[in-house]
């Protein structure tokens, strides 16, 4: 095989998009589709005007009920979920710092995995993000898609402590999965040029 090696016989090359961590998009699709149920299931009962900010004293702007304004989370939710499995996609189809030419240059705007593991752990590390992004918008629908109106005070405000938990984990793990694969390569690193 030219270019990256590949798994013997399965005529894959490493660099393809072969190896998508496709069990690691699936939680993602599960509440893309939860949220999709649950919208279709509460939509007639919703009242005319939806929450759609929800600020520290509580549901700060409303919007007339209609397929956009209460369906708006499963739309981010979907571009999110598209973008990151993008994302991880091309993460995977970057050629690894390990596996570059000795003439090869490394360029200082790609942010270039060291090893072939290190762009394996990054992309499930992005799709664990768009995970945690889906049940920050899922805590979010639970006030827009009340049926009663929304409560204000502490309630509120855990609820929103509880939205942005998942996005901070999610972001954890792609920071902390980074800075490990940088630490691991530091000793091999190429100096770039250019």
């Amino acid at each position: 095989m030219g270019g990256a090696r590949g798994r013997e016989g399965d005529g894959r090359t490493a660099g393809d998009g072969a190896d998508f961590p496709w069990l690691w998009l699936a939680p993602g699709l599960l509440v893309l589709l939860g949220l999709l149920i649950w919208g279709v299931l509460v939509y007639p009962d919703l009242p005319e005007q939806v929450p759609q900010h929800i600020g520290s004293d509580g549901v700060d702007r409303y919007a007339d009920k209609s397929v956009g304004a209460v369906f708006l989370p499963l739309f981010v939710h979907a571009g999110t979920l598209a973008l990151l499995a993008g994302t991880a996609y091309a993460t995977l189809r970057i050629t690894p710092q390990s596996e570059l030419g000795p003439d090869q240059r490394v360029s200082s705007l790609v942010n270039r995995p060291k090893t072939r593991e290190g762009a394996r752990r990054g992309a499930r590390a992005q799709l664990f993000l768009a995970f945690c992004l889906g049940l920050t918008l899922a805590v979010t629908c639970t006030v827009m898609w009340s049926t009663t109106p929304p409560e204000e005070g502490a309630r509120l405000t855990w609820t929103l402590v509880l939205a942005l938990l998942p996005v901070g984990l999610g972001t954890l793990a792609v920071l902390v999965t980074a800075l490990r694969d940088r630490a691991r390569g530091s000793g091999s690193q190429r100096p770039t040029s250019g």
